[in-house]
């Protein structure tokens, strides 16, 4: 963008805000999953809940674990281990819930994210999150918000919304569907 647009472009090529106004760094939920560390924006995490096992749904997507009552709301359960095509972590004692709130098709939802165990809410400045490469991450870019350098370490932090689409799930639950989509 030009600076005539009140941005310019940093060293990586991506747009940079004007001087005068600064990036406040965001909070992210991070959370283990087959040995990995991901994130969400804690602006979409309402709570986190102890596991208790979902109720089963027929004709749902495999990656969908079930249903929960969050106090009087129904509230499916993804375990993100399938919907990233990986083997399911098994329930232990850190075996957790992190329920979202996020707009799917300008409609406000909740789900739950089957967790192996929620880590720590971190902060991370825009100008410590890359973006996704194009070769070499094992899940659905379209999934991927970007890496969060923390320390020497990425955090993957995730993008609910295509999660969750209404046109994703549907194709899952077709018949003979690639849950890895």
């Amino acid at each position: 963008m030009s600076q005539a647009q009140g941005h310019v472009s940093g060293p990586s090529g991506r747009a940079m805000p004007p001087a005068s106004a600064p990036v406040e760094p965001q909070q992210y939920l991070t959370f283990l999953l087959g040995g990995e560390t991901f994130a969400f924006s804690i602006k979409s995490v309402m709570e986190i809940l102890q596991y208790t096992d979902p109720t089963s749904v027929p004709m749902m997507p495999d990656c969908v674990r079930g249903v929960i009552n969050l106090r009087g709301s129904v509230v499916p359960v993804m375990d993100l281990a399938i919907r990233f095509n990986r083997q399911s972590s098994p329930v232990g004692r850190r075996t957790c819930i992190v329920i979202l709130e996020i707009a799917v098709e300008g409609t406000m939802h909740r789900f739950g994210v089957l967790a192996d165990a929620a880590s720590e809410v971190l902060e991370i400045g825009a100008d410590a999150i890359e973006p996704v490469p194009e070769f070499g991450v094992k899940i659905d870019s379209r999934f991927v918000r970007g890496l969060g350098k923390v320390g020497a370490k990425f955090v993957v932090i995730l993008n609910p919304e295509p999660l969750f689409g209404a046109e994703e799930l549907g194709a899952l639950a077709a018949p003979g569907a690639d849950a890895s989509r």
